[in-house]
């Protein structure tokens, strides 16, 4: 059996810039970051989008083979966060992938996944959580410690 690669509505998997379709009001918005390309103008697109909406951003790194990651995206993509997280707008990119890109903008860290506060010019605030726990408790894990951070 193949996997379907067109993504869940909300959830864009474009290679371009442009964002997926708005995301219904209480919900989360994911979007996956392009492949390409310097990654604070994507995000400076990405916070101007998110603030004329009225929501927030936060930049998001996991990687495919990375557990906790895979379960919070899931969680994400499948409503799971909606009433803890109704006005937040996830920018997706790949550590593997996009590793040295996100490091020239500041957004490093030791562990995955990586959530970060981004500053208005695109780079890394220097506020972020990282890293998770395998298993069914993954998103009981994060999400407390995503809240944490968006309260800051």
């Amino acid at each position: 059996m193949a996997c379907d690669s067109s993504p869940p509505p909300g959830v864009s998997n474009r290679a371009d810039a442009s964002p997926a379709p708005a995301a219904p009001a209480g919900h989360v918005q994911i979007d996956e970051a392009p492949a390409t390309g310097d990654v604070e103008p994507l995000v400076r697109a990405a916070l101007a989008r998110a603030s004329s909406a009225k929501r927030r951003l936060i930049v998001y790194a996991g990687a495919k083979w990375c557990e906790p990651c895979q379960r919070f995206h899931h969680a994400a993509e499948q409503g799971e966060l909606d009433a803890s997280f109704p006005d937040l707008n996830i920018l997706v990119f790949d550590m593997d992938r996009d590793g040295e890109r996100l490091a020239s903008a500041g957004y490093v860290s030791k562990y995955i996944p990586l959530f970060a506060l981004p500053a208005a010019d695109g780079s890394s605030s220097g506020k972020q959580v990282e890293g998770g726990v395998k298993g069914d408790g993954a998103v009981a894990y994060i999400t407390p410690r995503l809240k944490g951070l968006l309260q800051m």
